[in-house]
């Protein structure tokens, strides 16, 4: 099996994972939450990442992966960066209305291809951009219910678009400019994402919820559901920086909005959630957008094989025939060699 095809079943496997994963912490939590009503948020996130970074640790000691240090102010500011932009989608979700956190969210795809394009030179053709449209169109309309506005709630959101978008643009670059696998990076910022949540949680969670952590009633079940729910999360948090890793930030946000429309689907079969022909058009129309984003991307991909195996071939020849060589003045001209017996016959005569 080639390199190329060994990249792209790791790709595929990171994309099922994360769907897998994703969509079965979605539906924990959503029993955690609406039936048993632990409703911290946050503080629920600063586990995940302590129990994440626990279990790295131990394999890490079992030599599953290789422990890889680099630069230590990108980690401390990429932990500390992930922590905020978490924080502030919790308290967008809580100082805004539903509607209006799901325009944030469908405003972190946008954002980031601008910010790619300004800061990275990244260029996004007509055919990605028009599937990006239609998918951001159908999952608006399967999720928008309502758009009350406010002006701190705004303002939160914005700060929570900006932080999204930088910290998973960063995921993707510093796995690429360290040279550090994705399980290396996860790793190493673990401890500063949990202790930024782990101080913060408990705060921002009483002010969104008027309840206290602490003084919550842990049974049986619902400690359960939590351990439940923190074992899920270490395949979440993994298979994120993977597929960031291994495609980029706007495929990321791509299939977050696929398992959006997955969890409603699951949320009316299993659960019995109220649905609408609104619903179903806009998951309809998401579904169209993702098949065209997955088409155009495989297209690009496999135009920029073709280029780069062109490019490959075309410099071999360059290196095997002596004539090319010539030309670029990396050898003694043909012509040139069959001069020097006519010059010594001359002289001979």
């Amino acid at each position: 099996m080639g390199e190329e095809e060994r990249f792209q079943l790791g790709t595929i496997g990171a994309l099922t994972l994360s769907v897998v994963s994703s969509v079965s912490i979605v539906i924990c939590n959503k029993a955690l939450m609406s039936s048993l009503h632990f409703i911290f948020a946050t503080t629920l996130t600063s586990w995940h990442l302590l129990v994440t970074f626990c279990s790295l640790h131990v394999a890490l000691k079992m030599r599953f992966f290789e422990h890889k240090p680099f630069e230590q102010k990108a980690v401390i500011g990429f932990g500390i960066l992930n922590g905020i932009s978490i924080g502030l989608l919790n308290l967008s979700l809580g100082f805004n209305s539903v509607g209006f956190y799901q325009m944030t969210k469908l405003a972190i795809i946008p954002c980031t291809v601008m910010l790619e394009t300004l800061f990275l030179a990244k260029r996004f053709s007509k055919s990605i951009q028009f599937a990006l449209g239609v998918l951001l169109l159908g999952v608006g309309i399967a999720t928008i219910t309502d758009l009350q506005l406010n002006a701190l709630g705004s303002f939160l959101s914005l700060l929570a678009v900006i932080t999204t978008c930088v910290a998973q643009i960063m995921t993707n670059t510093i796995q690429k400019k360290f040279k550090v696998s994705s399980t290396q990076l996860l790793y190493q910022s673990c401890p500063y994402q949990a202790g930024i949540l782990l101080i913060s949680g408990p705060f921002l969670d009483k002010s969104l919820t008027n309840l206290n952590v602490f003084t919550f009633k842990y049974t049986t079940q619902v400690t359960f559901f939590i351990v439940l729910s923190c074992l899920i999360s270490i395949s979440v948090n993994f298979s994120t920086f993977l597929v960031i890793g291994k495609t980029s930030p706007v495929t990321y946000q791509v299939l977050g909005h696929l398992k959006t429309c997955l969890v409603l689907t699951f949320g009316y079969v299993l659960l019995q959630d109220p649905f609408s022909w609104r619903n179903i058009l806009g998951i309809f129309i998401a579904m169209i957008g993702v098949i065209l984003y997955s088409y155009y991307c495989t297209l690009e991909n496999q135009q920029k094989a073709i280029e780069a195996a062109a490019q490959e071939s075309q410099a071999k020849e360059v290196e095997s025939s002596p004539l090319l060589n010539v030309a670029n003045g990396s050898t003694v001209a043909t012509d040139t060699v069959g001069q020097k017996p006519q010059a010594w016959s001359k002289d001979k005569d």
